[in-house]
């Protein structure tokens, strides 16, 4: 279903941000704006802020932004077009059945058209499996143990040994070589040209929470490196946002999920009937993936390997939910490795009690620790404690840690006073650290941030007072800003400031990836701390200007073929011209 942006702008005016938003949390006015606890992390005090001049709501603490739209998609888990749907039945708008036949094809969002160009791929690589060519594919499979509904139900297929076929598949039902590469199913070099990203390798594709294929994971077959082969981030794919089979977990209807580490865990998991089971894409699990969670359950079973490596992992993946505001578990794989394992030998049944007898993350946690320990030696025991009181001192709520600490100091058999005054102990070498120790930046990192910086407050003091753009427009324009996706948006929303339309949460529907919503959000939500008077005010937009010509001066400086003498004069005349200026704020 395709929306032209006139619908999407009349039901986003027509739905007030701090009213919708009101309707799901309590808002409290402060100042121009209106606050409430962050519903995508653990708050304890009001850190999301929602703006009802700029209709957007941002998180200081961990970051979450975006407008009316997004704000539905986050809390609710729905999609996009799910949000549009709900937002326009609330403020009465009638939808039309469907727009689609009224625009051309290369008038549809590019995004959409690579989520076609990996949808065709998928039923390409779910064909091939199960014809002659794929034979070595369904050999595979048949050796897992994977039924027929199974295989279906995940669209599982199977790339040929060169992998071309495919590419030329796409190219025959009219995909473009950069829309092919731009989905992440060809790659290009010079001395091959375009050739297949996945060949010789089962595959498994990747899908978002509305069910659309966005990616790939592809196991080789047969000894090759590497193993396992995902989509790199495209348009449409961030794999630290996205799980593997979130979209089947999200329909079970679970009150908890299972979180795996790889593909062939979470299909023997939900073909021994455990349809809540997901796993991350081949990095380690983030905290926008336990968010992500969040919006749909509260508990969570790691079912990791258990060797070393999942023992650690699992550590670190529990500590990511307990910092997200979920409750964690750990279900004991022993004696066998893995879920896919486990359930081959030992059954669903076992499984099942192997969930009720889950173990609290945080006591894993310890029990890992205290295998490290000779807890007869009474130096180790002290040592053994002290490690288990750093722990309990970073959790930030204090109810959480109180009621740990009493659990704790039961199963260490030391007071619960003692264990207390240990944590508070290493609370304060925590306190200190974090006082004094700033967080280390990479020179890349420090230049970036030096670099975008302006960008963003050029934009927050334009949506602020679009008044004053007639006088910026003279001396700043869009390719001032360097980066992207700072350079789009300036574009657009110059374009609407000229003809008095501008909204700062228009722009956010520009983009689909959640990561790039939360950076445009913060686009228009940066102002400079301590400037109180309009005089410092307009000092500041002077200075950011500079910096903001400054930067993009440099940028033409350090070119190869280096800057014309005359364009080097009327560059350095426009750095002065804005030193002189004075921008006159509105009332």
């Amino acid at each position: 279903m395709y929306y032209p942006q006139e619908l999407i702008d009349q039901i986003q005016s027509n739905n007030d941000i701090v009213d919708v938003i009101n309707e799901y949390i309590p808002l409290t006015k402060k100042g121009a704006n209106y606050v409430c606890l962050c519903p995508f992390h653990p708050d304890s005090n009001p850190s999301l802020t929602v703006s009802r001049q700029k209709q957007l709501f941002k998180c200081f603490a961990c970051g979450e932004g975006g407008n009316v739209f997004t704000f539905l998609q986050k809390y609710d888990g729905k999609d996009f077009k799910e949000a549009v749907e709900t937002l326009a039945a609330r403020a009465g708008i009638k939808l039309p059945e469907s727009y689609a036949s009224d625009f051309s094809k290369e008038k549809y969002n590019y995004r959409q058209r690579l989520i076609e160009c990996n949808t065709e791929a998928a039923r390409y690589f779910y064909a091939l499996l199960r014809s002659e060519g794929g034979k070595n594919g369904m050999a595979y499979f048949r050796k897992r143990e994977l039924t027929d509904e199974t295989m279906k139900k995940f669209g599982l297929g199977y790339a040929n040994v060169d992998g071309k076929d495919c590419i030329n598949y796409l190219k025959s039902q009219g995909f473009t070589d950069k829309e092919i590469i731009d989905a992440g199913i060809g790659i290009y070099d010079e001395k091959r040209g375009m050739r297949a990203k996945f060949w010789n390798r089962v595959m498994f594709p990747i899908k978002n929470q509305a069910g659309k294929v966005i990616a790939f994971g592809g196991r080789v077959m047969g000894d090759g490196e590497p193993k396992y082969l995902n989509s790199q981030e495209t348009q449409i794919f961030n794999k630290s946002t996205n799980l593997y089979a979130f979209d089947l977990a999200k329909a079970s209807r679970s009150t908890y999920f299972i979180l795996c580490e790889g593909y062939m865990d979470v299909i023997a998991l939900h073909q021994a009937g455990f349809n809540m089971a997901v796993a991350s894409l081949g990095t380690a699990f983030t905290p926008q993936q336990a968010l992500l969670i969040k919006r749909y359950v509260k508990d969570v079973y790691l079912s990791y390997d258990s060797d070393g490596p999942g023992v650690q992992a699992a550590i670190r993946a529990a500590k990511i939910c307990r910092d997200n505001g979920l409750s964690c578990k750990v279900i004991n794989m022993q004696p066998h490795k893995d879920p896919d394992e486990f359930i081959k030998n030992l059954g669903k049944e076992e499984y099942l009690k192997r969930i009720e007898e889950a173990k609290n993350a945080f006591i894993f946690e310890i029990d890992v620790i205290r295998r490290k320990y000779d807890l007869s030696d009474p130096d180790e025991n002290t040592r053994y404690d002290e490690e288990v009181a750093a722990l309990l001192a970073e959790m930030k709520d204090e109810v959480t840690r109180t009621n740990y600490i009493k659990a704790c100091a039961k199963d260490m058999e030391i007071s619960t006073e003692a264990l207390t005054a240990m944590v508070s102990k290493e609370a304060k070498k925590l306190s200190r650290f974090n006082s004094f120790t700033p967080e280390r930046k990479t020179v890349h990192e420090e230049k970036d941030e030096s670099r975008e910086k302006p960008q963003r407050l050029m934009l927050t003091y334009l949506a602020e007072y679009p008044s004053i753009y007639p006088t910026i427009e003279k001396y700043i324009t869009p390719d001032d800003f360097p980066d992207d996706p700072y350079r789009e948006v300036a574009e657009k929303f110059f374009e609407d400031l000229r003809n008095g339309t501008a909204s700062p949460a228009r722009m956010v529907n520009l983009f689909e990836d959640e990561t790039i919503q939360n950076k445009v959000s913060d686009m228009f939500t940066c102002f400079l701390k301590g400037l109180e008077s309009k005089e410092e005010r307009s000092a500041a937009i002077v200075d950011i200007m500079y910096r903001l010509k400054s930067n993009a001066f440099e940028s033409l400086k350090n070119d190869e073929g280096g800057i014309d003498p005359a364009v080097f004069m009327t560059k350095k005349k426009e750095l002065m011209d804005i030193k002189k200026l004075k921008i006159i704020l509105p009332e």
